[in-house]
């Protein structure tokens, strides 16, 4: 044990570790990317992560830099949960519920961040609630690493993103200071401001930042699309009546601006009916045509899942309902659609016009009349199968994901991403949320290859350029992390840059904070940190849309 495990541990109720197979364990997240760290520390108590950032933050005053990262379940598809330094894992003990209010038009639930979203969803859907954010990953990540990350899921197209739930925060500073965070008035900023504290001078210092940068905010900031890039958050900080929330700077921050410890977040009334539609297509613009034409149904979601997800899962031997009698019959696309209103007969009524508007349409259409429900999420969860590969060979790592663009658009890229992948002689199936406008591809690299590897961060590159070409953002549905950040940051404003960097030296001037992470990385750098041996084995017991 090191020295410095051994000195936290006399300090913390939690435990520290420097151990060879642990740091190996925690050396990896859900990302192509590798970064073993020095030690490990599973704190019980918010207090043990204060303890932590104080005693590296006395270390930095002193000129030696000891990275904290944050983490959950390590399902971060970026490498935002990996890092040299120390890593803070809350899956191990701070993974309690800690309150739930179900009272009508109040609903809310206060929770610790290592509590893993699905088993939080399934608590409050116990009281008839949940929140609808949930990420495809919800059955093994963690609501902190949500929170984090903005995420957003099959739903979030009606149920938005999970930063759009959260209304208070617990935070642990760079420091070790803890603040919480809520919106206040014009006056208790004033007094916020006055402190002689940490957290007085972050008040200051962001207020100053907005008032210095209004304009350039509100130009460059579109707040009614998603971004996760840098601190977008800052738009949302401060009210033309003057009230003040740090909130929105901490979702998506990926653990850069500070630790959160606990978090509270309002709570939809949950529906546990549901009604299925789903269409198979020959020609995938067939089927894009359908997804428009259900859109005005106002189901709680249309999926476009691409055909060759299909073709891929047949050779590991899936058998779907339209595969009919031959066995080679590729399939162009599957549209899935799925209804949640409470009222049975309103849900009947909207599949009855959806398959309606679908009748003159060359299609084979299922129902949860005439399958399972179990039968049709099958279905759209294709990718349980093609993204656990069998051999090192066949891999599909999540480089491009959570992409989107503007609606208007839409076609015009998916052509575009086509002439893409032709470019790098890849194979790029596209799993489109139509209503949320989130775009997943995975394209199949193998990272033992060295001509693959060299053209994987080329792809990110290109792939973001084309995004941004088309009104988009490739970080919707998460945040760029270390990945994707010199990439998406090829594609802003250099003055916004600018801003997003005074921002985190606000709120982290020795740079301990997830370093690496939402800062430019150079092509070197990503290559040495790069696993070859890549998989999704730490997940594999888990379905990625449970």
């Amino acid at each position: 044990m090191s020295k410095i495990a051994q000195y936290l541990n006399e300090h913390i109720l939690g435990e520290a570790t420097s151990a060879e197979a642990v740091r190996k364990r925690f050396s990896r997240d859900g990302s192509i990317l590798n970064i073993t760290p020095e030690l490990v520390i599973h704190p019980r108590v918010t207090n043990d992560i204060r303890k932590v950032a104080r005693f590296t933050w006395q270390l930095a005053e002193k000129g030696h830099a000891m990275p904290i990262t944050a983490r959950g379940s390590g399902s971060d598809q970026t490498g935002a949960a990996i890092g040299k330094g120390i890593i803070i894992n809350t899956l191990a003990h701070l993974n309690k519920i800690i309150f739930i209010n179900p009272k009508n038009n109040d609903q809310f639930v206060h929770t610790q961040p290592g509590v893993r979203f699905g088993a939080l969803n399934e608590t409050l859907k116990s009281h008839g609630m949940h929140i609808p954010s949930a990420p495809p990953t919800a059955a093994y990540s963690t609501i902190g690493g949500a929170v984090a990350n903005n995420s957003g899921g099959i739903a979030s197209g009606t149920g938005g993103q999970t930063g759009d739930w959260v209304t208070r925060m617990e935070v642990v500073l760079a420091n070790g200071d803890l603040i919480e965070t809520s919106r206040i008035s014009r006056r208790d900023l004033n007094k916020k401001k006055g402190l002689q504290t940490f957290e007085g001078e972050i008040y200051r210092k962001i207020d100053g930042i907005i008032e210095d940068n209004q304009q350039l905010i509100n130009d460059e900031i579109d707040k009614d699309s998603i971004d996760n890039n840098g601190y977008p958050g800052i738009a949302q900080v401060k009210r033309r009546d003057g009230s003040f929330d740090l909130t929105p700077l901490f979702i998506g921050s990926q653990g850069t601006l500070g630790i959160i410890s606990e978090i509270v977040l309002k709570a939809a009334f949950y529906s546990n009916d549901e009604s299925i539609v789903v269409a198979v297509f020959d020609e995938p613009e067939i089927a894009r045509d359908a997804a428009d034409l259900m859109v005005s149904l106002q189901p709680e979601s249309i999926e476009i899942i691409d055909g060759e997800y299909y073709d891929i899962a047949r050779k590991h031997g899936k058998k779907y309902p339209f595969f009919g009698a031959d066995p080679h019959k590729s399939v162009g696309a599957v549209l899935y659609v799925s209804f949640n209103d409470f009222s049975d007969h309103a849900r009947k009524r909207k599949v009855k016009k959806a398959l309606k508007k679908m009748s003159k349409m060359k299609t084979t259409i299922f129902t949860n009349d005439d399958q399972t429900i179990e039968e049709l999420h099958a279905i759209r969860e294709v990718s349980s199968v093609i993204l656990r590969p069998e051999s090192k060979e066949e891999s599909y790592p999540p480089l491009i994901d959570g992409a989107s663009v503007l609606v208007d658009r839409r076609e015009e890229f998916i052509l575009a991403v086509q002439e893409l992948a032709k470019k790098h002689h890849i194979s790029l199936p596209l799993h489109i949320q139509w209503l949320g406008g989130i775009v997943h591809a995975r394209p199949m690299i193998n990272l033992h290859n060295m001509t693959d590897r060299q053209k994987t961060f080329k792809l990110i590159s290109d792939y973001a350029e084309l995004v941004a070409k088309f009104g988009g953002c490739i970080s919707t549905e998460s945040g760029e992390g270390r990945l994707r950040a010199s990439a998406a940051y090829a594609n802003i404003n250099n003055d916004l840059l600018e801003v997003y960097k005074q921002i985190r030296a606000a709120f982290d001037p020795f740079g301990t904070m997830n370093p690496g992470v939402k800062q430019e990385s150079d092509l070197k750098t990503l290559i040495a940190q790069l696993n070859t041996d890549y998989n999704q084995a730490d997940f594999a017991q888990y379905s990625p849309h449970d």
